[in-house]
C-alpha cells in the first residue's frame, strides 16, 4: 500500500506548519520539512521542538535561503528529498507541498488513488512547443545565465541579462536533454526520486546549467523525470488543485469553499487562506477520516471563471474595427429577439418563418453551429463574426435580398446589441421575459460547464441562486440601457398583450401575430 513522504517547503506561520504535519502524519504518512533559512530562527526552533517526538517527521539537514525564481528553491527541495529518502525507507511516493497546501481527500482515498496506477504525477510539457508560458521570457530563461534575484536585485538581474545579450554570450542546453516545463507541485515514486539523485551525482554539467537558469523549479524535475522515466509511466498533471487569477496571482480559498474543494479531482489544494480557520480545521480532520466518499464533479475552474468574468465590466477606449465600417443601411430594419432561453427564441422565429416572408437567423453570435450561408469566410468562426459584425449583417441582408431581417441574440451580449442599436438602420428589440425554474437553471449550469453529472445537490443548491441573479442582472442591464424600440413579450402576459407586442415588433397584421403567438408550447422547457 502507498506510503507518502511529504516534502514540505515553508517559510512562515510555525503554528500552522505544526498542525499540518500532525494532521498528515496521523494517518501513517511521513514528512520532511525545509523551513526557509531567511525566516526567524525562533520560528524554526518552535517547529522542531513541537515535532521532536514524532518519528514520522524529519528535517532537511541544511536550510537554504530561498528566493522566488532562484535555484535555491530546487536546492531546498533536494535537501528535503535527501532527508526523506534516508529517514523513511518504506515511503513509496514523495509529494511536494507548501505551507499553504491542505488535503482535500482522505488519506485512504489518496493511498488507493496512488496504488491504482504505477505512475509519476508531474506536469511535463515541451518547453518550446507548449503554451505553458503565457507571457514574458521563454528561451531567455535557459540560454542566458541568471545569477541574481529578479525581485530583490532587479537592476543587477537585468544589467547582467542585457550585457550577455549585447555580447552574444548565449549557451547551449545539454545536448541529451529535452527541456520540459510544468507546475512545481508533483508526486513522484521512490524509484524515480532515487534515479534523479543518481543522475545528479553523475551529471555536474546539468547541475551547472540549471543552477543559473531562471525559475528552475518549473523545469528541473519536469525535465529530469521525462529524461529518466518512460512516457507511459508519467501522468502529466499535478495532483494539487490550484488556480490563477487573470492577474497571474494564485486564487486563495476560504471557509465557504469546503464543498467545492472536495468535489475537485485532486488530492490537495493551495492556497488555503491562513484566516480560514474553519476550513483548515475541517480539512485537517478529513485526511484521517476512514470510509469517506467523494463525489467528484470537477467544475471548480469553470465556476471560478464564470463568477470572476461576471464581476468585470469592461470599458472601451478606442473605436472597434466594426464601428468604423459603414451602416447596415438607413432603409433596413434589423429585428432582434433577445432571450436567455434559446429554445424559446428559436421556437418563436420558427413560427415567424412559417407565417411571414421575413428571413430569420438563429443565435449567429452565440452559437458556432448556427447555419449560415457562405459569405466569403467572414461567417466561418465566432471570432470573425464578432469582429466583422456589421459587415456580416450587411452581407446577410444582401444574401436574402430583403430590407428586413430577424436575428436572435443572447442578453449577455449587451455590447453587441448596443452597437446595432446605434446604427442608422431601424432596430427593434423583442425581449422574451421567461420564467426560470430551478430545474431549468440546473440544466443550464450543466450545459455551460458550471456543473457536471456528479455535482452534489448541496453545491447545485448554492449555484442556482447565483445563476438566477446573473440572468436577472443581464435583463436589468438591457432595460437600463434605454434602447429605442425595446419591446417585451412576457410569458405571464395575456394572449392579446403578446399579440400586440408582436404586431409592434414585426409590423404585421393582428391576424398574423395571433397565428405566431397561438402556440401553447411556446414557453415550455
Amino acid at each position: 500500500m502507498a506510503k507518502i513522504a511529504f516534502i514540505l517547503l515553508c517559510h512562515k506561520d510555525p503554528d500552522a506548519i505544526i498542525k499540518q504535519a500532525q494532521s498528515l502524519t496521523a494517518a501513517g504518512d511521513c514528512m520532511a520539512i525545509h523551513f526557509d533559512a531567511r525566516a526567524p530562527l525562533a520560528d524554526y526552533q518552535k517547529i522542531r521542538d513541537a515535532l521532536a517526538e514524532d518519528p514520522n517527521v524529519t528535517f532537511a539537514r541544511r536550510r537554504v535561503k530561498c528566493g522566488w525564481g532562484e535555484w535555491s528553491l530546487v536546492q531546498a527541495t533536494l535537501n528535503a528529498l535527501e532527508a526523506a529518502t534516508e529517514a523513511f525507507p518504506r515511503a513509496t511516493h514523495f509529494y511536494m507541498l507548501s505551507g499553504d497546501c491542505m488535503a482535500i481527500k482522505s488519506a485512504q482515498h489518496a493511498h488507493e488513488f496512488l496504488d491504482a496506477r504505477e505512475a509519476d504525477y508531474i506536469e511535463s510539457f515541451d518547453f518550446f512547443k507548449s503554451d505553458w508560458i503565457k507571457t514574458g521570457w521563454k528561451e531567455e530563461r535557459l540560454i542566458y545565465r541568471h545569477m541574481f534575484n529578479e525581485r530583490t536585485q532587479k537592476r543587477r538581474f537585468y544589467a547582467m541579462f542585457e550585457a550577455q545579450k549585447r555580447l552574444g554570450l548565449t549557451r547551449r542546453i545539454p545536448a541529451d536533454l529535452e527541456v520540459m516545463i510544468g507546475s512545481q507541485w508533483w508526486c513522484l515514486r521512490r524509484r524515480t526520486v532515487e534515479a534523479i539523485q543518481s543522475f545528479i551525482a553523475g551529471r555536474p554539467d546539468v547541475m551547472r546549467f540549471f543552477r543559473s537558469t531562471w525559475i528552475p523549479d518549473e523545469t528541473f524535475f519536469q525535465t529530469l523525470v521525462r529524461h529518466l522515466v518512460p512516457e507511459r509511466e508519467i501522468d502529466s498533471r499535478t495532483l494539487t488543485f490550484l488556480m490563477f487569477s487573470d492577474y497571474g496571482m494564485p486564487v486563495t480559498f476560504y471557509n465557504d469553499h469546503y464543498d467545492l474543494l472536495l468535489a475537485q479531482d485532486f488530492l490537495f489544494a493551495r492556497k488555503i487562506s491562513p484566516d480560514a480557520q474553519d476550513l483548515r480545521r475541517r480539512l485537517g480532520v478529513l485526511y484521517a477520516t476512514e470510509g469517506a466518499q467523494f463525489r467528484v464533479s470537477d467544475e471548480g475552474r469553470s465556476l471560478y471563471r464564470f463568477l470572476t468574468d461576471k464581476g468585470r465590466i469592461g470599458r472601451r477606449f478606442a473605436p472597434r474595427f466594426w464601428e468604423t465600417e459603414s451602416s447596415l443601411g438607413r432603409e433596413r430594419e434589423l429585428l432582434i429577439v433577445v432571450s436567455k432561453k434559446w429554445h424559446v427564441a428559436k421556437r418563436l422565429i420558427g413560427h415567424i418563418r412559417d407565417k411571414t416572408t421575413l428571413p430569420c437567423v438563429d443565435y449567429l453570435f452565440n452559437e458556432e453551429s448556427c447555419p449560415l450561408p457562405d459569405l466569403g469566410g467572414v461567417q466561418s468562426t465566432m471570432d470573425k463574426r464578432h469582429r466583422h459584425r456589421r459587415a456580416l449583417m450587411r452581407m446577410l441582408f444582401d444574401y436574402f435580398g430583403e430590407e428586413r431581417m430577424v436575428v436572435c441574440i443572447d442578453p449577455g451580449s449587451l455590447d453587441l446589441i448596443e452597437d446595432f442599436c446605434r446604427d442608422r438602420a431601424v432596430t427593434r428589440l423583442l425581449q422574451l421575459d421567461c420564467q426560470f425554474s430551478d430545474a431549468f437553471l440546473a440544466g443550464h449550469a450543466t450545459r455551460i460547464g458550471l456543473a457536471g453529472e456528479r455535482t452534489s445537490e448541496a453545491a447545485m443548491a448554492r449555484l442556482i441562486p447565483t445563476i438566477r441573479n446573473d440572468i436577472e442582472h443581464e435583463s436589468d442591464q438591457l432595460r437600463d440601457a434605454n434602447l429605442p424600440g425595446h419591446l417585451h413579450l412576457r410569458e405571464r402576459d395575456p394572449f392579446e398583450a403578446q399579440v400586440r407586442a408582436l404586431v409592434q415588433f414585426l409590423s404585421v397584421a393582428p391576424e398574423t401575430a395571433r397565428a405566431i403567438a397561438s402556440d401553447e408550447q411556446l414557453f415550455c422547457d
